[in-house]
């Protein structure tokens, strides 16, 4: 074989080993993205949850804050 045909075929197999070599890396960076939009995302769950509105909760208060408006009312 002549050696314009092994430089061709080293060439050729140059480019394929750095384009795989950037793949595997922006492949790396995406699993590391994804890392923390999941982290992020469960943030935003527990801030969701902290900040739910309270209307479950809002009648056992007013239950027991009762007593306070009766006593307030005869003032």
């Amino acid at each position: 074989m002549p050696a314009a045909a092994w430089m061709t075929i080293a060439v050729a197999g140059l480019i394929i080993v750095f384009t795989a070599v950037g793949l595997i890396r922006i492949v790396l960076h995406l699993y590391a993205i994804r890392r923390t939009l999941a982290a992020v995302t469960g943030g935003v769950r527990l801030v969701d949850q902290l900040t739910a509105t309270v209307p479950a909760r809002l009648t056992s208060v007013n239950a027991n804050l009762k007593p306070v408006r009766d006593f307030c009312e005869t003032i």
